[in-house]
């Protein structure tokens, strides 16, 4: 139930810039932004400790990001037969994109270079790659810039309008919306920093992350939730 704006410019010469929130079992240990994969040694992210894979993560040297999103399907391929979805976004900055028929529950993959951005997703049946195109979208557990997921068609225009922004802090205007988000309260469907435990998944919203991929390479930020699925002022670092 994870959350992704991302900007893509009109000029391939700018950055791609996105901000990045983590659902998750608060009980399910996960390490920072850092690099924990020796086989992998230009490749930062965020670990989950229990399958050694990442939710995010960036090959600096390549300037190639990967972003993991569940979705529903897969629910028929036997527990034996399922291989961790944790495995996508390292293959993914390492060249490696999922194939025809991964054995694995469904996902959104957001893989992006210093100049595009793509979504590869998987619903247990078909394999879809949808490009994302100039100007800023929002991805969740259905389809990029869905208007049948509320927090999408909620806030996707109040994104829009905020920017991305100028500077260092150039995600400040996105993070302001996050934090107007938070109003709603964390149960409500148009929510974006979640607890989604009456929905039936035991996760909260965990970390936020800032992440811009360019020419000029790759550039991370981060923050966790003090309280999970509770909105607090964060400074990403």
């Amino acid at each position: 139930m994870c959350t992704v704006v991302i900007h893509v410019p009109e000029d391939a010469a700018g950055p791609v810039r996105l901000l990045a929130v983590r659902d998750e079992d608060p009980a399910r240990p996960w390490r920072p932004l850092g690099r924990w994969w020796p086989d992998q040694p230009d490749v930062v992210g965020v670990q989950d400790v229990r399958a050694g894979g990442a939710w995010l993560a960036a090959d600096v040297a390549r300037r190639r990001l990967a972003v993991l999103l569940n979705r529903r399907g897969g629910e028929a391929l036997p527990d034996a037969a399922v291989v961790s979805r944790g495995t996508l976004a390292l293959e993914s900055v390492a060249g490696r994109s999922p194939g025809e028929r991964p054995p694995m529950r469904g996902f959104n993959l957001l893989e992006v270079d210093a100049t595009s951005a793509r979504v590869v997703s998987w619903d247990g049946a078909q394999r879809r790659v949808t490009p994302i195109g100039p100007g800023t979208h929002m991805i969740a557990h259905d389809e990029v810039d869905d208007p049948a997921t509320a927090r999408i068609s909620h806030w996707l225009e109040h994104f829009r309008l905020a920017g991305p922004g100028e500077g260092e802090q150039w995600y400040a205007p996105w993070l302001a919306v996050v934090e107007r988000s938070a109003e709603l309260g964390r149960f409500d469907d148009r929510a974006i920093i979640r607890d989604n435990t009456p929905l039936g998944y035991p996760t909260l919203s965990l970390l936020v992350c800032a992440a811009s991929v360019g020419r000029d390479g790759v550039e991370l930020r981060s923050a966790p939730l003090p309280v999970p699925g509770q909105w607090s002022p964060l400074r990403l670092r």
